[in-house]
């Protein structure tokens, strides 16, 4: 029984505080990332880009203060968000375009899956902005940053093929 109250006094103590507590978790450079996108409608990817721009901000602000050098975002798609790079699109995903292409400037590396975009969309390289690559395969992209220390993220939005 006396165990008993010193486990309830223990526990209890635990929770005495009055409000959460800020931790800095000591991120590691560099700070590897690729995001593998295979998205069920072209307007999923405002969620990922969000995601993206706030590792930008969390990782370039204090306390951290890394160099966009010590950030490495690859970005690789081959869902239904292709056709967002593509020129013919802009108008209907200017909001889009216009946040990818900032963050391409801030060093993150968007790779279109050259099977998707030609098979799927009829698109060819000619048919996307210049801060996109087109790489022969999405899966194969993706493994080849996952040796390189890239972790993986999967955002939420992805669709099932047929």
């Amino acid at each position: 029984m006396r165990m008993f109250f010193v486990l309830v006094l223990i526990f209890s103590l635990g929770f005495s505080q009055p409000h959460s507590k800020v931790v800095e978790t000591p991120y590691q450079k560099p700070f590897k990332a690729v995001f593998w996108l295979f998205l069920e409608s072209p307007e999923r990817l405002k969620l990922s880009l969000g995601f993206i721009s706030n590792i930008m901000y969390v990782l370039t602000n204090s306390p951290y203060n890394f160099s966009l050098d010590d950030i490495d975002i690859v970005v690789v798609s081959h869902g239904r968000e292709v056709p967002v790079f593509a020129y013919k699109n802009k108008e209907l995903y200017s909001e889009l375009v216009d946040r990818a292409e900032i963050l391409s400037l801030y060093g993150v590396k968007f790779k279109i899956c050259r099977v998707a975009a030609e098979q799927v969309y009829g698109l060819s390289e000619k048919d996307f902005y210049p801060f996109v690559e087109l790489v022969p395969s999405a899966i194969t992209e993706v493994i080849h940053w996952q040796m390189q220390g890239h972790a993986i993220i999967i955002p939420p939005g992805r669709h099932t093929p047929p």
